[in-house]
């Protein structure tokens, strides 16, 4: 079927869009010349797309609700079974619903989005599958992910699964909490501005957002590439530094990886961590948003390393305070080009572009006004930057996340890992239906100004959980090396081995 040729009114709308003004004539002359570039298009057209192979058989599920879906964490529950043995044999995962899974709904958080089933699994499904794992469902995020609260979903909001009403953080927040409440072992995030990170600390799991590049994001909707990451959620060390010896590894689909160095990182377990280095940044703690008790249990938490023979120091890193400011040129031009105007595709890259979800992506445009508050917040800042400044504070921002990487690459120089709070503060109550526009937007973004930071640095960062205060978990950010993940799962499992959590 040959595709659609404009015609000469869609020709002059076109030209007006890249600022050039034609008469009849010439727009006529033009039509006459492209008409021989069409057919290139037409054969492209008539080939099959070319995407991996689905290997599992699966079903599209269902929608839980009620008793079953109490913490509203779910958005499709279906069980695909992998192979009949390897690492993840027995472990049931769940997927945060970014991530394209062959045959079962995604919504990404969206209601534009809503009614779109994909027809590849993303390389890291492929993988935990091909490991034996069973893959049970697909668990809420954020409206396109861009919340660091649990609220902006289009199906509503994910509660804390240690307190109802109150955030279990986001984007990743179905993640956090079937994993925490123990329905699922093991589940995937993403993590852009924190988002495995935020719901790991606000409702009690370990999350790790690993070096850039470490993990394959093929197949997951992508926000922008420079800061994307996917990675494990677990309520254990052992099971997080599991699956992601599972997904880790080029897999030559993804631009964002280069050749990324992969450990067996269950091997780094147990070796305690007399002799390491741990530099905790004072720049991590007292923000103006910082709760005392946060502060005060994440320092604890560095006593007791130390306590576990480790060499613990307050060190600075002055550039961390200014971190947040280059990330997010980065993150608000970024996605609104890339994700948004870009319809989760863009261009310029070589890999796998997934055209189905382009095409249903592409949506947003016709009901923007249906896109939730915090990513309207961010496409405006996004937009106005770009038109008005021609996209040069993203470009300036990129030049000084080369200064920031190596403000951390020499404090790292000193140190095995650095140390502070994943998060200023516990989990916050979730914003009434009636919550001024306000709130709303500040209960999404908040919660960032430590985990942003190594999105944009690309260094690996983990929580875990180091203490509860007023009956809400609250979590301790280990950062490495790059491609130093062993040595993060070292200090985990030896900080794990040392009490419950929930009592330190």
């Amino acid at each position: 079927m040959a595709v659609r040729r404009p015609t000469l009114e869609q020709l002059r709308s076109v030209a007006e869009d890249l600022g050039m003004h034609m008469g009849e004539a010439e727009l006529k002359s033009y039509d006459a010349l492209m008409q021989a570039n069409y057919a290139a298009y037409d054969a492209v057209d008539a080939m099959p797309d070319y995407v991996p192979a689905v290997k599992y058989p699966r079903t599209p599920g269902y929608r839980p609700e009620g008793e079953e879906n109490k913490y509203n964490a779910w958005y499709v529950k279906t069980e695909i079974k992998g192979a009949p043995s390897g690492k993840l044999a027995g472990k049931r995962i769940a997927l945060k619903d970014n991530i394209c899974l062959a045959g079962v709904p995604m919504m990404n958080g969206a209601s534009t989005l809503e009614g779109y089933t994909p027809d590849t699994d993303a390389t890291i499904v492929t993988r935990m599958l091909d490991a034996g794992g069973t893959i049970i469902g697909k668990v809420h995020c954020e409206y396109f992910c861009f919340s660091g609260g649990s609220h902006t979903c289009a199906a509503g909001a994910v509660h804390n699964p240690h307190r109802m009403g109150y955030s279990a953080g986001g984007s990743s927040s179905g993640s956090a909490v079937v994993v925490s409440i123990g329905e699922a072992d093991m589940a995937i995030g993403g993590d852009q501005g924190g988002s495995i990170r935020i719901p790991s600390s606000f409702s009690g799991i370990y999350g790790m957002k690993g070096t850039y590049g470490l993990v394959p994001y093929t197949g997951v909707m992508p926000i922008e590439l420079t800061i994307d990451h996917t990675g494990p959620m677990t309520r254990n060390v052992r099971d997080n530094a599991l699956l992601l010896e599972v997904l880790a590894g080029a897999d030559g689909l993804d631009p964002r990886q280069g050749t990324p160095t992969v450990s067996s990182y269950t091997e780094a377990l147990g070796g305690g961590v007399k002799g390491l280095r741990i530099g905790v940044v004072k720049e991590g703690f007292g923000h103006p948003g910082s709760e005392a008790d946060v502060d005060a249990k994440v320092r604890a938490g560095a006593d007791l390393f130390r306590k576990l023979g480790a060499t613990v120091d307050e060190i600075s890193v002055p550039m961390h305070l200014l971190a947040p400011a280059i990330w997010l040129p980065i993150a608000a031009e970024g996605a609104t080009e890339f994700m948004m105007k870009g319809n989760g595709m863009g261009t310029n890259w070589r890999g796998l572009y997934n055209t189905t979800l382009l095409d249903a992506h592409s949506a947003w445009k016709h009901r923007a006004d249906e896109l939730s508050d915090s990513l309207k917040i961010t496409m405006l800042l996004g937009q106005y930057f770009t038109k008005h400044y021609r996209g040069h504070f993203y470009a300036k921002a990129q030049n000084l996340n080369r200064k920031l990487r190596a403000a951390y690459d020499a404090a790292l120089a000193s140190y095995d890992l650095l140390l502070m709070p994943t998060l200023p503060m516990k989990a916050t109550p979730l914003p009434p239906a009636d919550a001024p526009r306000e709130l709303y937007i500040q209960r999404a973004f908040e919660m960032v100004p430590n985990t942003a930071p190594f999105n944009a640095s690309g260094h690996p960062a983990m929580s875990l959980p180091c203490g509860m205060s007023d009956g809400l978990p609250i979590g301790l950010m280990l950062i490495g090396k790059y491609y130093d993940e062993p040595t993060i799962y070292k200090a985990a499992a030896a900080f794990e081995s040392a009490g419950d959590w929930t009592r330190m």
